[in-house]
């Protein structure tokens, strides 16, 4: 299976670009549902199965404190003066060992990456 990624409406234009030039399927919050809410974000990233990637901390306290359904992973960017084009370099490296990220939050800085589980869910239907 390829990974499919969402990107948040706060993920950089470039980024996305160049995700797409690397043929990576990205679907960006901006152009198919601008101004929705995190939650349903969240709810058709599982739906769909994409990877989110955002700038947004929210998406954890979605998943950790109110128990919503995780989509495969998400990468959280630390806000950080990262270049338009560097964090598709670091999504791509993950999706380069996808076991590294699906199943987790992954909260992503220059200085290193963190890795914390997704907890598990009885019924996801």
């Amino acid at each position: 299976m390829s990974i499919r990624i969402l990107a948040n409406e706060n993920f950089p234009a470039p980024a996305i670009r160049k995700l797409r030039e690397a043929g990576i399927d990205v679907v960006a919050v901006r152009e198919i549902m601008p101004s929705v809410s995190d939650k349903e974000v969240m709810a058709f990233a599982h739906c769909q199965q994409r990877w989110v990637v955002t700038f947004d901390r929210d998406y954890g306290d979605l998943v950790f404190r109110e128990g919503l359904l995780p989509p495969p992973s998400i990468l959280f960017f630390r806000q950080e003066p990262f270049s338009p084009e560097r964090p598709a370099e670091l999504v791509l490296a993950m999706i380069s060992e996808p076991h590294q990220a699906e199943g987790y939050m992954v909260v992503i800085s220059e200085q290193g990456i963190r890795h914390r589980f997704f907890p598990r869910f009885e019924d996801e239907h």
